[in-house]
């Protein structure tokens, strides 16, 4: 399959961060999201982000120039029509999720992907909402998206080989290390990473040592970039929070059981960097 057009669904830290990556390769790409302040900040964000690269010496002015004109926004799904391929970045809500895809699949032709970003949700659950449901797959970036490697791909039960090779590819294109998984709660990546994290909160619940210091310990012990409990502030608490439960609620073992000290920060909207104060004040 060719690309030309792709749609983004969501302008948030991944939508925005998909969108650069799609615009930085060459693709036209429409990022929708229900609210136009989110796509204003989502465009505020992809200008900071090529900005900053731009400082690295590893982007030059006019291909900031050539990747913002390739991007536009619109807060209707109906302007991705046109697009071969959409992205789904949309917050990790089940419902939320299965709105959008009931929609989409009266928008676009019956031969677009529809691919999810989601970072633990069934994609055969997914695929199920739509027709052609073979044409569903999950492309899991990585946060953040225009510097992380790795896209996690996942086949759900009904994805074709030719969407995925078409997806693995399209990958690799982006200057992406495809891995390809089966589906499965939380995959492969958020399998391991997030009981990590939630040990790591149960670590700092049971007074054992400061956040600071369970950081550290990982860093220089175990040679992690960022710590579990700043990670987990970057990647937004109540995001991992929701992939705890679904973990929990997939498997039915306690050992997924999200810690009190985690379901208490996000019942109280200390949701890490997105609100200045999780584990950590900002």
């Amino acid at each position: 399959m060719k690309f030309t057009r792709i749609g983004v669904i969501g302008a948030g830290t991944m939508g925005n961060g998909i969108v650069q990556v799609f615009a930085q390769a060459g693709f036209s790409v429409t990022m929708i999201d229900v609210n136009q302040t989110a796509l204003e900040q989502g465009l505020g964000n992809i200008g900071n982000s090529l900005s900053r690269l731009i400082k690295k010496g590893t982007l030059s002015e006019a291909d900031r120039d050539a990747t913002l004109s390739r991007i536009s926004s619109d807060t209707h799904l109906g302007a991705v029509a046109d697009c071969q391929l959409v992205v789904e970045a949309a917050t990790e809500n089940p419902q939320i999720k299965e709105k959008i895809f009931r929609e989409l699949a009266t928008i676009v032709p019956a031969d677009t992907i529809l691919a999810s970003n989601t970072s633990s949700i069934s994609l055969t659950t997914i695929a199920a909402w739509v027709p052609q449901p073979q044409r569903v797959i999950g492309m899991h970036f990585m946060n953040p998206v225009p510097l992380m490697q790795l896209v996690e791909i996942i086949r759900a039960l009904q994805t074709d080989d030719a969407t995925h090779a078409a997806i693995h590819a399209l990958s690799v294109t982006l200057g992406k290390t495809p891995v390809t998984v089966k589906d499965g709660a939380g995959f492969v990546s958020n399998r391991v990473l997030m009981p990590m994290i939630n040990e790591a909160a149960f670590v700092l619940y049971e007074n054992l040592a400061s956040a600071e210091d369970i950081d550290t310990v990982m860093k220089l012990g175990m040679n992690h970039p960022i710590g579990p409990l700043a990670l987990a502030d970057l990647i937004g608490l109540d995001t991992c929070l929701s992939i705890m439960d679904i973990l929990y609620r997939e498997f039915r073992d306690s050992k997924y059981r999200a810690c009190p000290l985690l379901v208490q920060l996000v019942a109280a909207g200390q949701l890490g960097r997105k609100t200045k104060k999780g584990f950590y004040a900002y």
